[in-house]
């Protein structure tokens, strides 16, 4: 891992009510909100520059750019939500680019987890009478991908957090 043991808990702390939010939010309505992947910009615009050299700082702008460009692209094609590739973009910047290619692993890991997490835990009914109206339980193709993206997040934080 890039990212140092103290960017890893401070980022992880400060975005870990972000993502309880947005997979929250995902599960309930299938959507993320805008305000949410504002948060977690900001979180890394306002902390990021105490964490890292001012030049990497800069560099992790890229990052955005990047994943906001190829997330809209599978957006455009209905691939990905809008506010996954969004909450995506406000991901990168939090990730160290020596990291990419195992944050890329541990989203895939991820996603096939909380893919069938979700699929089995919706065919529960207590679960099911527990949380009435969740609209993910009854969407047939669609996956609330904010979960996934704020586990990826959160693993990836707590690691660097540990390491």
């Amino acid at each position: 891992m890039s990212a140092t043991p103290l960017q890893g808990f401070v980022f992880g702390l400060l975005s870990l009510p972000i993502c309880l939010w947005v997979a929250y939010t995902d599960l309930t309505q299938m959507k993320i909100r805008n305000e949410a992947v504002l948060a977690l910009f900001v979180t890394f615009v306002v902390s990021g520059i105490f964490l890292m050299p001012f030049t990497e700082y800069l560099w992790r702008y890229l990052h955005l750019a990047v994943i906001l460009a190829v997330g809209f692209g599978l957006s455009t094609i209905r691939a990905l939500g809008a506010g996954d590739a969004k909450f995506a973009a406000a991901m990168a910047p939090f990730v160290a680019a020596g990291d990419i290619a195992e944050v890329m692993i541990l989203f895939a890991g991820l996603l096939v987890v909380t893919w069938v997490a979700h699929r089995l835990i919706r065919m529960i009914p207590a679960v099911r009478s527990a949380t009435p109206g969740w609209k993910s339980w009854s969407e047939p193709k669609d996956f609330p991908m904010g979960i996934t993206l704020a586990a990826t997040q959160l693993t990836y934080l707590g690691l660097a957090a540990t390491q």
